[in-house]
């Protein structure tokens, strides 16, 4: 099991026992459906509740995919396409892309931005490619991805032919209603169902995330299974064996302490886009009512480089938590050099997982030092089934650790101001007033 190091948090024993009662009771209140946004727990059984016959379903999808694309792309903006990629790079090979030669297709991403590069070069490299899409909305109107579905929608089409590019669109959306419903069963197209209480950002264990990660060709029963077994555990162990409840706690006492920035840390250059994750995931989920940690990250080594003095030495407002994979995938030894001129020979023979080991551990004991306070999560090894494990502890803390801050989990409200001043700006039907205010103000 993933494991949670809190004896560098720079918080007493007294102080997370304090926590106890406030992060049970906040536990319970996701158990009984009592706290606020309670219509949004369908990810809190989920993992246990995935049937066999499910998965089957969502593996055919895939092999379909596998079997006619050498490309697919993932069409979705926030948790429509963070998860999916998280993992996918997590576990991937980081170089594969620029090969293509490998066995599964390529994952590329679209609708994320309004980038009106990104999408030509995009459109510009799928020309020569045998590729197929996944659209991931739930009401089809999400303006980025919407944009990015249309175009690559038509250039499949006009390259596959629509009976093809029948077969090789598939949409994620809603059961029932919205554009991308209405355009998938007028389309024909295979589909799956965002369940609807089910925010966004915990999706990934729908097929919203599990559906790209198959195609991608990792093993979604493990995924599960690891997220299965974590939401046992978190639901069932003591508050001071409970990972979950320890993280919630330990966050809150800090935030109370004037912590108000947490740097989620990753050693393992796989984990980048895990980071952006886990900054969606807690802040959207806490960020509101004038509250919140501020979820930042870093990727290290990299950013000791330029991040680094601050956090050693900047405004002591921040905590650290930090992934740590115990175990590299591969075995690389670190080189002798006969003329040493960079004085690394002391190295030779040391396996370069190492070195990246004793670099995280200077770099917590440093931090500290600085009184930064560091939480460390363990994960044996980059694997499906400690990857699913990972998910589903950041997304029970995240619920527990809301609740006790007070607030609504699982809404977003904060979300759709920007979305009204663009569309009034672009001059949309129906936002007539709204365009005459802006103009007021400009």
């Amino acid at each position: 099991m993933i494991r949670l190091d809190i004896t560098k948090a720079l918080v007493s024993a007294g102080e997370v026992a304090a926590m106890e009662n406030k992060v049970a009771a906040a536990q319970q209140a996701l158990e009984n459906g009592t706290c606020a946004g309670n219509d949004f727990l369908g990810w809190l059984h989920l993992p246990s509740s995935i049937t066999a016959e499910f998965l089957t379903s969502i593996q055919e999808c895939a092999q379909t995919l596998r079997e006619n694309c050498d490309t697919v792309v993932v069409a979705g903006i926030g948790g429509s396409y963070l998860g999916a990629r998280a993992i996918i790079e997590a576990l991937g090979n980081s170089f594969q892309w620029l090969t293509n030669k490998g066995e599964n297709p390529n994952i590329l991403f679209a609708g994320n931005n309004i980038g009106e590069d990104y999408l030509y070069e995009l459109t510009e490299y799928l020309k020569d490619k045998k590729f197929g899409v996944i659209n991931i909305s739930k009401s089809g109107t999400t303006t980025e991805t919407a944009l990015a579905f249309r175009l690559l929608k038509k250039q499949c089409e006009q390259q596959r032919g629509k009976e093809t590019a029948r077969r090789v669109i598939v949409a994620i959306t809603d059961a029932k209603k919205g554009a991308a419903r209405t355009t998938a069963d007028k389309e024909g197209y295979t589909s799956f169902v965002i369940p609807d209480n089910v925010g966004g950002r915990f999706s990934v264990l729908t097929p919203v995330g599990l559906l790209p990660i198959a195609v991608a060709g990792f093993d979604i029963a493990k995924l599960i299974q690891g997220a299965a077994d974590m939401e046992k555990k978190a639901a069932e162990l003591p508050f001071a064996e409970n990972p979950c409840m320890q993280y919630a706690a330990v966050r809150n006492v800090l935030y109370q302490k004037g912590k108000k920035i947490e740097i989620m840390v990753n050693f393992q250059p796989k984990l980048h886009y895990m980071n952006e994750w886990w900054k969606q995931l807690y802040g959207e989920s806490e960020g509101k009512d004038g509250k919140g940690i501020f979820p930042a990250a870093v990727d290290f080594s990299t950013d000791l480089h330029s991040m680094g003095q601050w956090i050693q030495e900047g405004e002591r407002t921040i905590f650290e938590t930090v992934i740590s994979i115990e175990e590299a995938e591969h075995k690389l030894l670190f080189p002798s050099d006969e003329e040493n001129l960079d004085g690394l020979n002391f190295l030779a023979g040391k396996r370069v997982d190492e070195v990246n080991k004793m670099a995280e551990l200077g770099t917590q004991l440093a931090h500290v030092d600085g009184g930064v306070p560091n939480m460390r999560l363990i994960v044996p090894r980059l694997n499906e089934y400690y990857i699913g494990q990972l998910i589903y502890f950041f997304e029970k803390a995240c619920g527990i650790s809301g609740v006790v801050l007070g607030v609504n989990p699982f809404n977003q409200p904060g979300v759709e101001a920007y979305k009204k001043n663009m569309f009034a700006l672009l001059g949309k039907p129906g936002y007539e007033k709204e365009t005459e205010a802006i103009k007021a103000r400009l």
